[in-house]
């Protein structure tokens, strides 16, 4: 897998007229994740058997599809091996996926990836940023946060708000206006 690097890559997965953000756990060759029991994406892996990983680099659509499922005309169809994909449109790169349930229980699934097709669609140069790597932290930790009210949480948000603040450019304060918005 080229796109894939080992350890936790970020990206916006889509299945069905779905998208959200998710950590694909790319080890010793292979890739697997954890979705939550209950989310379009698990009940979409397990109606259809395959996700699409969609490499981008906006801070804003990884907050907005965090909280909410982007609209149909954001999607574009992709048949891969005959069967029909949906991934998101101005992307940096896509990777589709068949998917297998290695574990089910009541909070999540436990699924393994294996690779069907990988492109890349535009090569660009995206150098570290302190603020676009606080918001995946942030959005990860609001994710949860909206669900229990942790005041551990809150402060670790608030912790990566700063660091927006900071270090962000226009984009990034842009979503972490959002992403305050979803959890107010």
């Amino acid at each position: 897998m080229g796109l894939l690097k080992p350890g936790i890559n970020e990206v916006i997965a889509t299945t069905e007229f779905n998208a959200a953000p998710i950590g694909i756990i790319f080890k010793e060759g292979v890739a697997r994740m954890v979705v939550f029991s209950g989310s379009h994406t698990a009940k979409n892996i397990e109606k259809n058997g395959w996700l699409v990983a969609n490499f981008v680099y906006d801070p804003v659509l990884y907050v907005k599809t965090a909280f909410e499922d982007p609209a149909h005309h954001l999607f574009f169809e992709e048949t891969i091996n005959d069967r029909k994909m949906h991934r998101l449109k101005h992307t940096d790169a896509w990777a589709a996926f068949t998917t297998t349930i290695d574990k089910k229980t009541n909070e999540a699934l436990m699924v393994t990836l294996t690779l069907e097709k990988e492109i890349i669609e535009e090569v660009s140069l995206h150098p570290v940023n302190r603020g676009f790597n606080s918001i995946i932290d942030s959005t990860v930790h609001a994710t949860r946060y909206k669900m229990n009210h942790d005041p551990e949480l809150k402060k670790l948000i608030d912790y990566h708000a700063g660091i927006v603040r900071k270090c962000g450019g226009k984009r990034e304060l842009e979503a972490l206006e959002l992403l305050l918005g979803y959890i107010t």
